[in-house]
């Protein structure tokens, strides 16, 4: 069965519509023509009314659409290779977390992401995306690599934040999210980050350093979810419309803060409508930021990033 969410009402009204009217015309065979065109025409404006004048609520609950492309999706679709590597090789194999060496259009990478999973046994197996102390080793383990056989990385960001358990805070979960972000900010190979989903917190950040840091259209980066920011502030979730907007964590909010290099465009009603166009709009962003980062020395790389994340929240009287 297809999700909706509650804004989404007026469209699945008027497609339900048209599918009775098809039923009538194919019944009577009547002409209906007419009637079927001016609901289309109806249904088209109100996608654009509604799909172009979204909420930061509404935007985080498109981000969790169970529909939506993950990790392997777009792995799928823009690598024309890709060999999946395991494990951190001290504890064992994080699932929230996959990785492995690719090539999209000829270029040889290494692809890192979160993987929340499409079903509920599949959710359980990669523990909602939420990774582990061992996930964000095993990523930087690939990062390390990929650095030693100079390649490009490209990290795919879609998590609801690390996992909170007492275990994995043992294992050291602070710790290994803060390597993570002083390892990424040296490493002398190109770096692009993707937030593709939910981009929650230090799980996100986890693997969110880089030489250019983007934002799928429908997506959320933010360092607290909108439900927990409004428990904490307001002793209830009821108010996590408003701690949405307040937030700012939608990509226009982010990139007009100077926190992202860009957005990438979705089709209307989201990813999840047409997952190949997506992917190829991601496709052709990472191949052409490619060519620009090859181009740049290690030295200049590293020096671009740091500056470029030293000079975010700046204040300038």
């Amino acid at each position: 069965m297809e999700t909706t969410f509650d804004f989404e009402k007026p469209i699945a009204d008027l497609q339900t519509q048209m599918e009775k009217v098809l039923q009538v015309q194919e019944k009577t065979k009547v002409d209906m023509s007419a009637t079927i065109n001016e609901l289309k025409a109806k249904l088209e404006q109100t996608k654009t009314d509604i799909y172009t004048n979204m909420t930061g609520w509404q935007k985080v609950q498109m981000s969790r659409h169970p529909e939506r492309p993950q990790t392997f999706d777009y792995i799928e679709m823009i690598c024309d290779e890709f060999i999946e590597l395991h494990g951190d090789r001290t504890v064992r194999d994080d699932k929230a977390i996959v990785g492995g060496i690719a090539s999209i259009g000829g270029e040889s990478v290494m692809v890192i992401g979160h993987q929340k999973g499409k079903n509920t046994k599949e959710r359980q197996y990669r523990n909602f995306g939420m990774a582990n102390p061992e996930g964000y080793r095993k990523a930087l383990r690939l990062m390390k690599m990929a650095e030693k056989f100079n390649k490009p990385i490209v990290t795919l960001i879609d998590t609801m934040g690390a996992y909170p358990g007492l275990e994995a805070e043992e294992r050291g979960q602070g710790e290994a999210i803060a390597r993570n972000l002083l390892e990424m900010s040296v490493l002398k190979v190109p770096v692009i980050c993707i937030v593709i989903g939910e981009g929650a917190s230090g799980g996100a950040l986890g693997i969110g350093v880089g030489d250019r840091v983007y934002m799928l259209q429908n997506t959320w980066y933010s360092v607290i979810s909108p439900e927990s920011c409004s428990s904490i502030l307001y002793r209830s979730w009821d108010q996590k419309e408003k701690a949405a907007e307040s937030l700012k964590l939608t990509a226009e909010d982010m990139l007009q803060n100077g926190l992202i290099d860009g957005i990438i465009e979705e089709p209307i009603g989201g990813a999840h409508q047409d997952p190949a166009a997506t992917a190829e709009n991601v496709k052709a962003k990472i191949l052409a930021d490619l060519k620009v980062l090859g181009a740049k020395d290690s030295d200049t790389l590293v020096t671009e990033r740091i500056d470029k994340f030293s000079n975010m929240g700046v204040v300038v009287e």
